[in-house]
Order: structure tokens, then sequence, then C-alpha cells
């Protein structure tokens, strides 16, 4: 026979269901943490801010990077807006400031990434139409 405890287990482990993306004994733990299953008031702002915080991240780390690929191309050819964005966009995604200086506010650091982002975007579109001009090929 159940105890209540047991029940309550059974309860959750009936409703995982996540395959191998998730550690079912883990995650049963935080669910547990809950004072009731109907509100989830402490598991579910818990598990969605993650998922805010890890899109954030995987926004400064693509913009990292693409600051860092474009940046080193860009100078190597002496397009220098290009560059200078990448330098932003770089220095964002890494929580610096333009000169260095840490920024610790995500929401500053994305702000001007995606600034950055649309400038380096304009000043390459421009850039290429020039180029092609330039080289005599169509636009």
């Amino acid at each position: 026979m159940l105890g209540i405890d047991d029940r309550d287990d059974q309860d959750i482990d009936d409703m995982l269901d996540f395959g191998d993306h998730v550690d079912d004994a883990i995650f049963s733990q935080i669910l547990e943490m809950d004072e009731s299953e109907e509100e989830r008031d402490f598991s579910a702002p818990l598990v969605l801010n993650f998922f805010e915080q890890a899109s954030e991240t995987f926004d400064k780390m693509q913009s990292a990077l693409l600051g860092h690929f474009l940046k080193g191309s860009s100078a190597t050819l002496g397009f220098n807006k290009i560059r200078d964005s990448c330098q932003v966009i770089q220095q964002y995604g890494h929580m610096l400031t333009v000169d260095g200086t840490p920024e610790h506010d995500t929401q500053v650091c994305l702000k001007k990434i995606a600034e950055a982002l649309t400038t380096v975007k304009a000043d390459t579109a421009e850039l290429e139409k020039i180029m092609k001009q330039f080289f005599g090929q169509p636009e």
C-alpha cells in the first residue's frame, strides 16, 4: 500500500515525461519545493527565469562570436565602420564597455549590441553596394 509520501512521488513521476532532456530525480526535488501543485509558485518562476536568462546568454554569445569573427575580417580589408561596430558588439558581448570597463547591466549590454548590430548591417549593406559598383558587379 502506498503511503502519502509515496503517492506524491508517484504523481510527480507520472507527470514527468521529458525524456533525456531532464534529470527526473533532480527536477522532482525542485517540484517538491512548491507549496501547491496547482500554483507551482516556486518552480515555475525558477524554470521560466532560467529560459529567459538562457536566451539572453545565447544572444550575447552569438553577438560576441559575430563581433569577433567580422571584426578581424573587416579590419584586414580596411572596412573601418564595420570593424568599429563589431568591436562594440564584441565588447558588450563580454559585458564590457567600448573602453574596456565592466558593464554589469545585462539590459544595457543587450541594447548596445542591438544598436551596433543594426548599424553594422546597414553599414555592410551600404559598403557592399559601393564595392559592387567599384568592381563592376550587378547589385
